[in-house]
């Protein structure tokens, strides 16, 4: 036997990610990823409330990020994620700088959250008007105006789905339609919030339709990781495609 012919397997890069207990899009998450890269995933502990303030709240506890951290630090990712937007703007922009840094000082050579990943984009586009669309309540769509707000932005129009739970049951349907309804002249971006909505095939219908950017919380948040590992993002979205 020849075992020269037994080279590989290609060799992998990993990205830690810490998600919400109720995170259902794993499959789509490894769509924005090249094949070199595997997604090594931790969950924060189960907590009985509905889809809130209560469990934005509970799923960015410190001590529970940094035990994730530590939980998939053992196969060596050069990046660990924090996978979910509410989590990473309820408390406003220094609480998600903290998060960060409770990542790095669990281990992790670097660090990502969905809603500093989303704040890197706005700066790197210089955009400072946006529409947003979201599945949660009023009282936390609000608290994502407020990150923005922090961070210059302004949302000159806003929708939400007002979904306690079952998030990633929405259709790609309802979301175009409700990004339709909420868009507005001069809006410079759209943004789709929440790890757990569906959002990969309809970003380039919508940016055809709108001529204008549609970022999503998976598709910042793996940009942002894979631009701290040097590769290029995959997968839709000609605009996050352009930076650097």
């Amino acid at each position: 036997m020849d075992f020269a012919a037994f080279e590989g397997p290609l060799a992998q890069r990993g990205v830690g990610i810490i998600a919400p207990f109720d995170l259902a899009l794993e499959r789509e998450l490894w769509r924005w990823v090249p094949m070199e890269v595997s997604l090594h995933l931790a969950r924060t502990p189960y907590e009985p409330v509905p889809v809130s303030m209560d469990m934005a709240e509970l799923v960015s506890n410190n001590a529970h990020v940094a035990a994730a951290t530590r939980d998939v630090l053992p196969v060596e990712p050069e990046v660990v994620a924090y996978l979910c937007t509410s989590g990473s703007f309820v408390n406003g922009v220094a609480a998600e700088e903290q998060l960060r840094k409770v990542i790095c000082e669990a281990g992790a050579p670097d660090a990502v959250t969905t809603s500093g990943a989303l704040a890197e984009v706005l700066e790197q586009k210089k955009i400072s008007r946006i529409s947003v669309l979201t599945p949660y309540y009023a009282d936390l769509t609000a608290k994502l105006h407020d990150f923005l707000a922090e961070l210059n932005v302004e949302t000159v129009s806003s929708d939400h789905l007002g979904l306690g739970g079952g998030i990633w049951k929405v259709s790609y349907r309802t979301i175009a339609e409700h990004i339709m309804r909420a868009d507005r002249p001069d809006a410079e971006a759209i943004f789709i919030s929440c790890t757990n909505l569906p959002t990969y095939d309809v970003i380039d219908p919508l940016e055809e339709a709108l001529g204008k950017p549609v970022f999503t919380a998976n598709q910042v948040t793996m940009w942002a990781s894979l631009k701290r590992m040097g590769l290029p993002v995959v997968g839709p979205g000609k605009w996050l495609t352009e930076l650097d």
